[in-house]
């Protein structure tokens, strides 16, 4: 038992000596028909990068429209992400997410995208992006693409406040 708790140790160790945590907000666009509110979504989310792979948990709207009874818009998903090719500050990124929508008939939702990211400093990049969401239930389905940018701010589980400066001596 006692090797096992060590093991797990090292594991966590290594994952916060390897890896950083990012946070992004990423509005969109789709071609969805409807006003631009109901074309329009946000997400926030919140993950770990590893060299060329990350992994976040995404919280989001599928529409900012006016909803009227239940919200059928409020979405989580599972996005793991590669860095597919660099070339200096610029990064060309694909991404295959899954998740589940709330209330919706269609819940399944599944993602694939496509984007470049901009290195702007060690702890601000954005990207922009487009794709296509594919949402499913037990009796229909339906897809959409949209076009989106996002900004990241990464940081160190050692430096959560990245862009507050250290206090002068």
């Amino acid at each position: 038992m006692k090797s096992l708790y060590i093991v797990v140790l090292l594991v966590i160790i290594a994952d916060n000596c390897l890896a950083q945590t990012y946070i992004s907000l990423a509005p969109q666009l789709t071609n969805s028909p409807g006003t631009l509110y109901e074309k329009a979504n946000i997400a926030l989310e919140i993950g770990r990068q590893w060299d060329v792979f990350s992994m976040g948990l995404d919280l989001g709207k599928t529409s900012l429209g006016k909803v009227t009874g239940r919200d059928t818009t409020v979405y989580l998903e599972l996005r793991p992400n590669l860095n597919i090719f660099q070339q200096g500050k610029f990064t060309n990124t694909f991404t295959a997410g899954i998740g589940y929508i709330f209330n919706s008939k269609q819940n399944l939702m599944t993602e694939l995208t496509s984007g470049i990211e901009y290195a702007f400093s060690q702890q601000i990049h954005f990207n922009i992006y487009f794709g296509q969401y594919f949402y499913s239930g037990r009796t229909d389905a339906s897809s959409v693409t949209f076009f989106g940018a996002s900004v990241m701010l990464y940081f160190s589980p050692t430096n959560a406040l990245p862009l507050i400066p250290a206090a002068h001596k």
